[in-house]
């Protein structure tokens, strides 16, 4: 085989570009940098319930050999999903929730799976190879992985930023048999900023024993609304406001995202803050159909009633006083146990359900 005929970096990332990717770089396989880092921060509890970073697949993560034997390049990725839509931190509207930006529309893992089989069929085409598309599901270090792909730095709330393009972005990796020549980590360039540690409503941005700033799971927003499968604790129910499904404060308030390019294409306008009530009032098969082939449907019918109910007893309203009393008499006892906190917050009056809606504007 001559050089011609063989996979280079740069064609890597022209092809990758072609793919419908807004960054792209590579790694070199191995035990990620901050495989001991993570390791202490699942030791130390701090992934609450998430027992999938936590079980035997923890260790998973230290090589790349149990899940694609002979991996020596990982091509990593990233898709923008910032629109033109405003951030939650400008939305002031007590009677509308706030679904997270990134499972607005079709589910990311399908869509950049199909663009990683995309760029490693084209890639095949030059030279044979071994690989395998991972999208947020296989047991390895994503962030890490693309910090040292040079995508970007890890910021002070763990996001991945990118000095030109901010951090909104899909992350994905094509693990693979190729030598490539592995890109330069970024600097971290943060700074002396803490506008997320400040922003964030349950203080879920800590110190970190090793230095820095780590992401206190059990505390985070998107944790209660998404991964916790159970009660929400009540002392932290306050503080999650409007959000129903994740959280985007730390991102939105970010000043590497002033600047973020807008994606082209405009969500459905009944992603962006839906209202309550409607949220309240929604059958099983309606969830369904209306969170079908998203990622809201993570959390299931029963789940995302409860956070609509913990939204609505944040809202101050006596309008939802009585889609309250119907969510009361679920037969979900978990819905029914939120739905209780909720009316008895709003049955107490305004002043126990004061809010501040425009966090970080």
């Amino acid at each position: 085989m001559s050089l011609a005929d063989r996979i280079n970096r740069r064609i890597v990332l022209d092809l990758a570009a072609e793919c419908g990717f807004d960054l792209a770089g590579v790694a070199q396989a191995g035990q990620p940098l901050d495989f001991a880092r993570f390791r202490d921060w699942a030791d130390r509890g701090l992934a609450g319930e998430m027992r999938y970073l936590t079980d035997h697949r923890a260790d998973v993560r230290a090589s790349f050999e149990g899940i694609l034997p002979g991996t020596r390049s990982v091509i990593c990725v990233g898709v923008l999903y910032n629109g033109p839509e405003p951030y939650s931190t400008s939305i002031s509207d007590p009677e509308r929730a706030w679904i997270a930006r990134y499972a607005w529309g079709e589910d990311y893992h399908t869509r950049i799976r199909r663009q990683l089989e995309a760029l490693a069929t084209r890639l095949a085409a030059i030279e044979p190879f071994v690989w395998r598309a991972c999208v947020d599901t296989a047991p390895i270090l994503e962030r890490s992985l693309a910090h040292q792909a040079g995508l970007g730095w890890i910021g002070k709330n763990t996001c991945l930023i990118n000095q030109r393009l901010g951090s909104w972005f899909f992350l994905g990796e094509l693990l693979t048999t190729l030598e490539l020549e592995p890109d330069v980590p970024p600097q971290d360039r943060c700074g002396t900023c803490t506008r997320c540690i400040h922003a964030c409503p349950t203080s879920a941005i800590v110190p970190s024993p090793q230095g820095g700033f780590e992401l206190d799971a059990r505390m985070c927003i998107s944790y209660f609304t998404i991964e916790l499968r159970g009660t929400i604790p009540e002392r932290h129910r306050e503080a999650i406001g409007n959000n129903v499904f994740g959280c985007d404060i730390c991102q939105d308030v970010c000043p590497w995202n002033r600047k973020s390019p807008r994606t082209v294409v405009e969500a459905d306008s009944e992603w962006l803050a839906p209202p309550l009530e409607r949220l309240a009032a929604l059958s099983p098969d309606e969830f369904k159909s209306m969170f079908r082939s998203t990622a809201v449907s993570r959390t299931k019918y029963s789940g995302f009633l409860r956070n609509v109910a913990v939204a609505m007893g944040n809202s101050g309203l006596e309008k939802f006083v009585e889609p309250l009393r119907l969510l009361v008499q679920s037969d979900d006892v978990l819905v029914r146990q939120h739905a209780a906190w909720a009316l008895a917050r709003l049955e107490r009056g305004p002043a126990s359900a004061e809010r501040n809606w425009s966090i970080g504007s």
